[in-house]
């Protein structure tokens, strides 16, 4: 597998790509859906909801609070989690300036 070289690329690339990447499963568009849905902290009715295994709904959980789009707290023995808003607004605006990108010139192809 090839190194991805991140470093020559500019902290504004690679937080898109990472931001990218929440969006890059279906599972995890599905979690970020039902956290948005059900507007608090889900406690374990994931794997009900969103109709996958314990190990892979962990994975995706994981992977979407290594991108800071969601917390997590323990709650006795489960853990619980929601959306992290500062880190949700913060995405969206990298995200939408990134997509508000718009053609100057009608030369192209």
């Amino acid at each position: 597998m090839g190194v991805t070289k991140t470093e020559i690329f500019t902290e504004e690339q690679n937080n898109i790509a990472l931001f990218a990447k929440a969006f890059g499963h279906p599972a995890r568009v599905a979690i970020l859906q039902h956290l948005f849905k059900i507007n608090t902290c889900v406690c374990g009715d994931l794997v009900t909801e969103i109709g996958l295994a314990q190990p892979t709904i962990s994975q995706h959980l994981k992977e979407l609070k290594n991108l800071g789009l969601i917390k997590g707290n323990v709650e006795g023995t489960s853990v619980c989690y929601c959306i992290h808003k500062e880190n949700w607004v913060n995405m969206k605006e990298v995200i939408l300036q990134f997509l508000n990108q718009d053609i100057t010139s009608a030369n192209c192809c």
